[in-house]
């Protein structure tokens, strides 16, 4: 069996290959061990990537060709990238906006003033572009619904739909779809609401499991799967999922969704996954957003990777089919953002010095999403102790990959088994290492 060894050690150059393994006797087998089980499958995963959003998209425009084609390249490119392949987008404004905006002029009741052209200006060509390097399966969410058709008559501060709004909304959503087909972009999945249990001084709208139940019932999901759209529910923290479920995915909503999206905001809340997959098998799980404070230039961001590292093990470890980060890049303030609410991504860019920093979180969410392919499964692993994180999969090529977070402070020594075979190896303090078997 070949064993492939990659890491990322905290001071050391990121994402290197090395022979830090070796094969052992297996008569000691009770030591520190990691067991892999390829035999035991569970989900499938189904994807790996970013948000772009008008923050996003705006802060590249403003690098020379060559950062921002390189940025591009980091993410999207198989192999001198970590390789993307799904995408998240906003319909109408979010807070990584550079203002409120929907696609309709105020009080438009019939959506003849549709209009998507501020999409054109920067978001598109970036999902383009993006495009370029493969095939990349997008999602869409709105964070809020165009001010006339909301009890408090704004984008932010939350208000929920009033219910005569309810037919033209679902409308609102195919006709966002249609646009952005004939700009040769498929939106193949969309969520009901970005955060519906939070009144936020940005773009927000509020949604009780109820009503969220009820539009599906009665209004989106008929339209989005006749147009063969795959619909979330919730896309809200964890902490919640299975009480969201229980009464969102009744009898006659179930047949419209397709899964759930969630963030991480609240912890871990990895127990929710695990009955969530056990109640509702044929449910995707998708992790939709996640995200950091803000953090600039040379600083250590070793403790963001972990968190990323930490809470992907945990998510794919309990039934996560789709990993996808928040914001591919933001500026060197954080942004922009309308309201000021400025946060971390894994790539930050100085535009008025033309620099590009790459943090740490970029290597650990590539550690997966690198080499673990598209339809890959999970399957089935045992750790020796609670000081390490650890998962495992199966890809379609047949080769094991299992990734390994250490956070500690110690360096950790221990044995793969697996395929009858035993493997002695390390995983430094303060780092993460993918290890690929191929039989």
């Amino acid at each position: 069996m070949e064993v492939k060894v990659i890491k990322t050690v905290s001071g050391k150059t990121p994402m290197t290959e090395c022979s830090d393994i070796l094969v052992c006797d297996d008569a000691e087998r009770e030591h520190p061990l990691i067991n892999i089980f390829p035999e035991i499958e569970f989900q499938e995963i189904k994807g790996f990537g970013g948000a772009f959003t008008e923050a996003a998209s705006t802060t590249i425009d403003k690098l020379s060709k060559e950062n921002r084609d390189r940025i591009l390249k980091l993410y999207f490119d198989k192999n001198e990238g970590i390789g993307y392949n799904f995408g998240r987008v906003h319909m109408n404004s979010c807070d990584f906006s550079l203002g409120n905006y929907s696609y309709v002029e105020e009080n438009d009741k019939t959506l003849e003033s549709f209009d998507i052209s501020r999409d054109e200006q920067s978001v598109i060509p970036m999902i383009k572009d993006a495009m370029e390097y493969g095939e990349i399966t997008m999602f869409a969410s709105p964070w809020s619904p165009p001010a006339y058709m909301k009890t408090n008559g704004q984008m932010n501060q939350g208000g929920k739909l009033k219910k005569e709004f309810y037919e033209l909304w679902s409308e609102y959503f195919a006709k966002y779809i249609k646009e952005y087909k004939k700009r040769g972009i498929d939106i193949s999945m969309v969520s009901v609401q970005n955060e519906p249990k939070a009144v936020q001084k940005w773009d927000s709208c509020v949604y009780t499991a109820e009503e969220e139940r009820d539009f599906i019932k009665d209004f989106l999901g008929k339209k989005m799967a006749d147009m063969g759209v795959k619909l979330l529910f919730w896309d809200h923290n964890k902490e919640r999922v299975l009480e969201r479920a229980k009464i969102v995915l009744d009898d006659e909503t179930e047949k419209y969704v397709y899964g759930i999206a969630m963030h991480w905001y609240s912890g871990d809340h990895f127990e929710q996954l695990d009955m969530f997959s056990r109640l509702y098998p044929d449910k995707d799980i998708v992790f939709s957003e996640g995200c950091y404070e803000y953090s600039l230039g040379e600083s250590d961001t070793v403790k963001i990777g972990e968190k990323y590292a930490h809470d992907m093990i945990g998510n794919f470890n309990n039934g996560c089919n789709i990993f996808c980060d928040w914001n591919l890049v933001l500026n060197e303030k954080g942004g922009p953002n309308h309201v000021g609410n400025f946060c971390d991504a894994p790539i930050m860019a100085d535009t008025a010095n033309d620099k590009v920093y790459i943090h740490d979180s970029y290597y650990y969410i590539g550690h997966f999403s690198k080499y673990v392919q598209k339809g890959a499964k999970r399957i089935g692993s045992s750790k020796w102790t609670s000081e390490i994180d650890t998962v495992s999969f199966k890809n379609p090529d047949g080769t094991i990959v299992s990734v390994v977070l250490n956070s500690t402070d110690n360096e950790k020594s221990f044995c793969f088994y697996v395929d009858g075979k035993m493997f002695e190896t390390n995983v430094e303090a303060h780092s993460i290492a993918t290890y690929i078997f191929r039989p």
